[in-house]
């Protein structure tokens, strides 16, 4: 709704700058200042014109949103005053409220420029676009503009814009957007692929003040791409089969279809979450530093020593994004941050160096840690931004050296060196917590009295009411994301499948996971929206997924990487993962990392064939957490931790080969 009304202001506010441009008699009439009676004064003069509509919208837009107005008004009044003179008098009235929305990551527009559609005529200019007859800086110019008290400008294409009063309210921290002061903001927005999207486009031109007089040297955001400033020049390839959610950073999503059909999710689709820039990295020579409390100085180990000096142990653990299935959130409202899927979550087995074994190595460990008053351990990963800050986050340090916490700095995944885009050559691997705690290409573990101080500990990955909005949060007011709270999602059928009225049951098939160690005892299933339950078969193998030595693992990792159950040899197997499943007596409940893949078959009542079925999830963990039912009710601005019912809605009905063919053929399959 309030992207709405933006919109409608600016098609107002240019329909009210269209009808002066057509009137230069009344254009002139403008007086020099810039106060909101004269634009109101201005816009009296449209009404008696006959064009009172624009001119009611007209002042609302102006009142709201003024500086693109005064620079508009100035070229329509064909103003001779210095370009100086005039941007300090922009800048001197008072500066409009600038609302800061929570915005849905969508894929990016094939360009980074945007047409503001009006309500009629010729689309206003691009983003970026040079201007007739606004003002115009030298780079010199925007330069010395860098501080709050000489005003804050900054250049995008061919436009310079002032955006002191948005420094503030800037959703990355004032820090992160005070870097490109004076300066141009195109090498950072090659970095934050996010930023190129109509909605941020069009709130940057708000802060137009005039056009900028680019050197012929100076690279554009699309030369940056291609040249050797691109920070994104050395990146790894990919697997086609994953779905892409941005592509600067990288960050995508296994297909859902594929996540049932094995308890190992393979390397090649593991989903990727990157927040930066894939650091490039030899093994060779590498160190990660641990220093801190209790340190005289910083202690190095290579990778060599990790492999060496360290026992060998793995772990099978699932990893959940924090935004894991966001996409039911911007359903209700939009919320900022990539639009994840069911697919920001795999499961993978993990070796390396005990942390704990580590810890204890540098003389840190119970007693020791409790002298020495620490409370948390930092991690600083190889992965920066421009300004040369790394991706950071922390845990407690209870969880890091408990003999039950699990946490290993991992050399391996599924038996093979990292990959680049999961940390090579070493990452820190934290069961049960979630993934934006795991720091990959680790380069610094940092024994500390307080936590992270990075972007993404202090000011993301938090969750609040569904009241609170952009204007009014305080990320100090809620605690950073540890463990994740009980999740399940359907992965087949997919949503929109058809089902032929005829057919007797429904095959759903999914997976459950809890953070903590909280072990998955029960998925309900239902087809029809919640009114009648099933319960799935869990096929869970949890007895292997705890911390253990090397010696268990070459067996253990053959067994996990097979098909779940899509073999007929594996029926015995699936019996027998079935009992351990329910025998909680004999299982490490409080160690269960990895999660459960479901399946349920669920008979279709006669009253419910040839109708819409509504096919619905909820886990429940060995804590007896359950999945709440409502999405609306845990809506929270930044669109973590959704795990409310997952819903699929499924055609039951009569379809032609032909037509459940083409449907397959944009990814609506027929279901099982």
């Amino acid at each position: 709704m309030q992207l709405g009304r933006r919109a409608s202001a600016l098609a107002r506010k240019e329909l009210g700058r269209r009808f002066f441009a057509s009137r230069p008699s009344l254009a002139s009439q403008h007086p020099t200042g810039d106060s909101r009676g004269d634009q109101r004064r201005l816009f009296e003069l449209a009404a008696g014109a006959g064009a009172l509509l624009f001119a009611v919208g007209g002042a609302a837009a102006y009142a709201r949103r003024s500086r693109p107005s005064r620079c508009e008004e100035a070229v329509a009044a064909g103003t001779k005053t210095d370009n100086l003179q005039l941007a300090h008098r922009f800048h001197d009235s008072t500066s409009p409220s600038h609302v800061s929305l929570p915005i849905p990551t969508l894929p990016p527009p094939p360009s980074s420029t945007v047409t503001l559609v009006t309500a009629d005529g010729p689309p206003s200019p691009k983003a970026g676009e040079w201007i007739k007859g606004l003002p115009e800086y030298s780079k010199e110019q925007v330069a010395e503009h860098k501080t709050a008290d000489k005003r804050i400008w900054v250049s995008y294409k061919d436009g310079v814009y002032d955006i002191t009063g948005f420094i503030d309210k800037h959703p990355g921290g004032a820090r992160r957007i005070s870097l490109a002061a004076g300066g141009s903001i195109e090498p950072f927005w090659a970095m934050y692929q996010q930023h190129n999207k109509p909605e941020i486009l069009e709130m940057l031109e708000e802060y137009r003040i005039g056009n900028y007089l680019r050197p012929a040297d100076s690279p554009s955001v699309d030369d940056l791409r291609t040249t050797a400033d691109d920070p994104y020049r050395n990146e790894p390839s990919r697997h086609p089969a994953l779905n892409v959610v941005s592509e600067r950073p990288f960050n995508a999503e296994t297909p859902v279809a594929l996540l049932a059909d094995h308890f190992i999710t393979p390397n090649e689709v593991f989903f990727v979450r990157n927040h930066l820039p894939v650091p490039t990295l030899e093994g060779d020579g590498y160190e990660v530093q641990i220093s801190g409390l209790g340190f005289q100085g910083p202690l190095n180990l290579s990778l060599n020593d990790l492999k060496t000096k360290f026992q060998k142990h793995t772990v099978t653990t699932t990893i959940q994004c924090a935004g894991n299935r966001r996409h039911a959130f911007n359903q209700v409202k939009s919320v900022k941050g990539l639009n994840w899927g069911n697919g920001a979550i795999g499961t993978a087995e993990w070796s390396g160096a005990s942390l704990r074994d580590v810890l204890s190595y540098c003389g840190v460990y119970d007693e020791r840690a409790r002298l020495l008053k620490a409370k948390h351990v930092q991690f600083e990963g190889w992965d920066e931004d421009l300004s040369g800050c790394p991706y950071g986050a922390s845990i407690p340090l209870e969880k890091a050296i408990s003999e039950h916490g699990d946490v290993i700095l991992a050399y391996e995944m599924n038996g093979q060196p990292l990959p680049r885009d999961h940390g090579f050559p070493l990452r820190v691997i934290i069961p049960g917590v979630v993934g934006a705690r795991q720091v990959k290409w680790l380069r610094k573990v940092i024994i500390s009295e307080e936590e992270s101080q990075s972007f993404w500990q202090q000011n993301d990955y938090r969750v609040f009411s569904p009241s609170v909005d952009w204007d009014r949060v305080d990320w100090r007011k809620a605690p950073a994301i540890q463990e994740y709270p009980v999740q399940s999602a359907v992965c087949d059928p997919m949503d929109g499948s058809i089902v032929p009225p005829d057919q007797e049951d429904v095959t759903v098939k999914g997976y459950a996971w809890s953070g903590g160690g909280r072990a998955i005892i029960r998925v309900d299933v239902t087809i029809d929206g919640g009114v009648t339950w099933h319960e799935a078969n869990l096929r869970c193998r949890d007895k292997r997924c705890h911390l253990r030595t090397d010696s268990s693992y070459e067996d253990a990792s053959k067994a996990a990487s097979e098909p779940a159950g899509d073999e007929e040899d594996d029926d015995e197997d699936d019996e027998v993962l079935a009992q351990e499943a329910s025998d909680f007596t004999t299982r490490p409940v409080d160690k269960a990392w990895a999660w459960a893949l479901w399946e349920a078959h669920i008979p279709v009542p006669q009253e419910l064939r040839g109708r819409e079925l509504e096919i619905c999830c909820r886990a429940v963990d060995a804590s007896y957490n359950v999945q709440p039912e409502s999405v609306s009710a845990i809506w929270n601005l930044r669109g973590c931790l959704c795990n409310a019912w997952d819903r699929v809605k499924v055609k039951c009905t009569t379809a032609t080969a032909e037509a459940v063919a083409a449907a397959a053929a944009v990814g609506v399959p027929a279901a099982a």
